[in-house]
């Protein structure tokens, strides 16, 4: 359950302000009276996955007071114990959905191109460069476990589906500079290291093929879900780093060596799971309904969602089309 309180003036007329609240169903509801500053508090109790609908009818309705403020806070336990009594209508439309604005919350703070996260870039690029010219999986896992590239890829795709540009922006430039900064150290490895260009591990991120781009698209559109959801989003994040991190440490470490061509080879691969990975995060936050508030902000948001989607698709034909001619070619050479 989650506990939704809200603090306001009382000035604000309760009466639409609660009615438009109820029709969201909560378990349970209180309206204190107005204490010695003037202020009334009201308290909405909540099922989980439950309580957008009154978010939304709040904002609308104190849009234009500015002294107010809306908590949203999860319930470990309540008593006595709420009986699950739904009918087959209310169940099939009742969705699991974390409310937008836990979502904006969690997934703007893993959008901040901060110190950790260079730092923690700079370390699983270490690590995975290292565990792919060893040919250690263990290595390369661990990489993964500790890059932080989940949080600005799905930031990315989740201001797209809102059409908020500057969370776009701002994950955009964290997804680039992160990817930037590991291929820069990844290619200094290359440089200073003995590059052992045979290792299996190291070979097998130059092979671009129908599971490697099924799994990125699998891993963008499972990072999605966790996160619509509100489960816990660990697991999926080294999904997204099995498609994005190695690719890009063995595209460093070819560079380094000064093989441009099995370089090239893994930075095609790099590309095609970028874009998977977005068109996927992109179309799982819309079918989960994840969408603005106001219906301006739905039009601006649809746009956004268009433009998108047109530009991810048209560069997965295309790096598609160029994987085909690659993998072609190297069918003709072979004995």
């Amino acid at each position: 359950m989650r506990l939704i309180e809200l603090s306001f003036p009382d000035t604000v007329d309760t009466k639409p302000l609660l009615k438009s609240c109820l029709r969201a169903e909560p378990v349970d509801y209180r309206l204190e009276p107005a204490d010695d500053r003037g202020r009334r508090v009201l308290r909405l109790y909540f099922k989980s996955g439950q309580g957008q609908e009154a978010i939304d009818a709040i904002q609308g309705q104190l849009a234009d007071t500015t002294d107010w403020r809306l908590v949203v806070i999860p319930i470990e336990a309540t008593l006595p114990k709420e009986e699950e009594v739904e009918d087959e209508e209310t169940r099939k439309k009742r969705k699991t959905l974390a409310l937008r604005e836990e979502l904006y919350e969690d997934i703007a703070s893993g959008a901040q191109l901060n110190r950790d996260f260079l730092i923690l870039t700079a370390l699983s690029a270490v690590v995975a460069a290292l565990g792919l010219n060893a040919n250690n999986v263990a290595a390369v896992i661990g990489a993964m476990v500790i890059a932080p590239l989940l949080g600005p890829i799905l930031a990315f795709s989740f201001g797209s589906a809102l059409g908020d540009l500057q969370l776009m922006a701002k994950a955009a430039r964290t997804a680039v500079a992160g990817l930037a900064f590991g291929l820069l150290i990844s290619v200094a490895l290359g440089m200073t290291l003995s590059v052992n260009t045979g290792s299996p591990e190291l070979v097998a991120r130059t092979i671009v093929g129908v599971d490697t781009t099924a799994l990125a698209l699998a891993s963008g559109a499972a990072a999605a879900l966790s996160l619509s959801t509100g489960v816990a989003s660990a697991l999926v994040g080294v999904m997204v780093a099995v498609a994005l991190l190695p690719p890009s440490a063995a595209m460093g470490l070819y560079a380094g060596a000064g093989e441009w061509g099995m370089a090239a080879r893994a930075g095609l691969l790099l590309m095609i799971n970028v874009v998977s990975v977005n068109l996927a995060a992109l179309f799982t936050y819309r079918v989960k309904g994840v969408r603005p508030r106001t219906w301006l902000e739905r039009k601006s948001a649809k746009r956004s969602v268009f433009v998108n989607y047109a530009v991810w698709a048209v560069l997965i034909i295309v790096l598609t089309v160029v994987a085909w001619h690659v993998a072609a070619r190297d069918a003709l050479q072979l004995p």
